[in-house]
């Protein structure tokens, strides 16, 4: 990848992708993508409704039937997905540049972490495709089992704003894999990567109608998916406010299969024998402030044994100045916009309510470079939070940490498993014996140990409680949900 301090925008592809071709959206209507480093335009992108789902979701449906893409072999899948990994590897600079400019992301991190990522995804799961067995039951002479996994069929994918490149491939990747057609419904404050990785999956060989790209609004085209008869399986990340609705959609519909990755107001639990606090410390703002707090699995909650509070917030308040706040496209920015105007002051509003409520912001707390007409908020950290507060309850998805103190172990698991979530925890602890007790009593579906994680590709990624439902991304449990089960009884005569 370059590494100029200012990367030029590339071409940008604006319309549905539906058969293997841009089309337009049926109503002609669009909607425009601002940058959210400048608050201006940068496109006007067909706003897909119901109608063009239709149109999207047949399209998948024959390409499914007539066995163009489904009726490959396994190995055969796994070449079309690694060539076109080859080929987003190819214009690896253009899809940084595209999720930089379209979400506000640093380009940093879209060239080390959110590109790499995609890319391995898709590679994993293409490997993964023909190295899934099926089962022989243990039956007896007479008759023969067999348990086989068979795509569910036509699979849409509805996708969050925070990773539009990476999301796109934890959903994309193993629906392909299984051998599924996949209608793609971008977010609509981000919709220009995944259009452009569509035409990138064309032109590596994926048949027509295996993979469409409707870009919309939720309420719109979203819904359309959600309600599709024609539609076996939906999986959607986002709030935890909407998820509910995907799961209304299915059962007013025809009981599709939904898989929900939702919301987090996640925990960074330090004990009294952390290791050392400085490494503690960069991990607490990484957990917190990495892609803008715009993260599911963002470390909002710091629950910190009072003995060492003082200690760890120092060395916070001495890391701060590394997360450099200021234009995503500059290789040294660590900190972008946040992704709209209305999300910026939705977090300006919680960092207000937490100040009226009794916290105390000793870090940022307020919105910066105004005049770059982005929308911009410094790295921010309340301390005196209490639990009843609405910054301890409420997921904030943007770059603020609360901090808590706890006095033992119980206390800090109550603290820990406190909220109406559980997506992930971290703990540090130079106790094995702590970290395995405490990892076992918190509700989360990924906990770290003595860092932040989520895992990797081969872990499954999920939620317990209002965090998640119906299944996992990532590792072969995803790859699963998009199949179905099915026996063969045959009687030996």
């Amino acid at each position: 990848m370059t590494t100029d301090s200012r990367a030029p925008l590339p071409a940008l592809r604006t319309r549905a992708f539906i058969g293997g071709a841009f089309v337009d959206a049926v109503t002609g209507d669009e909607m425009t993508s601002l940058n959210p480093a400048t608050g201006e335009p940068l496109a006007d992108v067909a706003s897909c409704d119901g109608h063009d789902v239709d149109r999207a979701v047949a399209t998948a449906r024959q390409a499914f039937e007539d066995g163009r893409w489904s009726g490959r072999t396994p190995e055969e899948r796994k070449h079309a997905l690694l060539a076109f990994a080859d080929v987003i590897e190819q214009h690896a600079e253009e899809l940084a540049v595209l999720d930089a400019v379209d979400a506000g992301k640093p380009i940093t991190d879209c060239r080390t972490i959110d590109v790499p990522e995609t890319l391995r995804c898709l590679r994993w799961y293409a490997e993964a495709a023909d190295k899934v067995f099926g089962t022989v039951a243990p039956t007896g002479p007479s008759h023969l089992g067999l348990v086989v996994r068979e795509p569910v069929g036509v699979v849409g994918a509805v996708l969050p704003w925070n990773f539009p490149a990476l999301m796109f491939a934890w959903k994309v990747a193993p629906a392909l894999a299984a051998g599924n057609s996949v209608v793609v419904k971008p977010s609509e404050l981000t919709p220009l990567s995944a259009i452009r990785m569509a035409e990138w999956a064309a032109e590596a060989g994926l048949p027509d109608g295996a993979l469409n790209v409707v870009p919309g609004l939720g309420e719109t085209a979203g819904q359309a998916i959600g309600r599709h008869p024609d539609v076996d399986a939906v999986s959607f990340t986002g709030s935890t406010e909407v998820g509910r609705l995907f799961l209304r959609y299915s059962s007013e519909s025809n009981l599709k299969k939904v898989a929900l990755e939702l919301g987090g107001k996640n925990a960074q639990l330090v004990l009294s024998d952390p290791p050392d606090l400085d490494l503690v410390a960069s991990d607490v703002l990484l957990a917190g402030y990495w892609n803008m707090g715009e993260n599911c699995s963002a470390g909002s909650r710091l629950l910190v044994h009072e003995s060492v509070k003082d200690a760890l917030l120092e060395r916070v308040l001495a890391h701060l100045p590394e997360w450099l706040v200021g234009d995503p496209l500059d290789p040294a920015t660590r900190v972008g916009p946040m992704v709209e105007e209305e999300h910026l002051h939705r977090v300006l509003g919680y960092i207000q309510r937490g100040s009226q409520e009794g916290a105390r912001a000793i870090a940022g707390g307020a919105r910066v470079l105004p005049d770059s007409g982005g929308y911009f908020v410094a790295p921010t950290v309340l301390d005196g939070v209490s639990p009843d507060m609405v910054v301890a309850r409420e997921e904030i998805f943007g770059p603020v940490i609360a901090v808590m103190t706890f006095e033992d172990d119980e206390d800090a698991l109550r603290l820990v498993n406190g909220t109406s979530y559980g997506l992930t925890a971290s703990l540090w602890t130079r106790s094995l014996d702590r970290a395995v007790r405490l990892s076992r009593g918190i509700r989360a579906g990924t906990v770290s140990v003595n860092c932040f994680s989520e895992g990797d590709i081969t872990t499954p990624f999920g939620g317990y409680k209002q965090s998640g439902f119906g299944g996992r991304d990532n590792g072969m449990e995803a790859f699963e949900q998009y199949t179905e089960l099915k026996t063969t009884w045959v009687a030996l005569h």
